[in-house]
């Protein structure tokens, strides 16, 4: 089975960058212990206040979209949703080495 990864940046609400890590944080928490999941890491841009990038590593794609329906996941993204503005670049990705 091949790794699968994502690399993407989500676009917060003007001065909701904050707020929006601390969302993101806490799905990192969600991720640490879900099956297959080998990083889910939140990092911010220096030079955009807006964006929050999310690097994610995963055994296979399956185990990436089983994390959308662990307990708690879903309710993340609903209270997460209004201090997004927008989606910004998203790459799927193959990792050819472990974290």
């Amino acid at each position: 089975m091949a790794r699968f990864g994502l690399h993407g940046s989500l676009l917060a609400a003007p001065g909701q960058r904050g707020a929006l890590v601390a969302h993101m944080l806490e799905a990192a928490s969600l991720m640490k212990d879900a099956p297959g999941c080998e990083l889910y890491l939140v990092s911010t841009s220096e030079a955009d206040d807006d964006a929050v990038w999310i690097t994610e590593v995963w055994r296979g794609e399956a185990d990436h979209d089983a994390s959308l329906s662990l307990p708690g996941v879903q309710g993340l993204i609903e209270r997460a949703r209004p201090i997004i503005a927008g989606m910004g670049e998203f790459v799927r990705l193959v990792p050819q080495s472990a974290p």
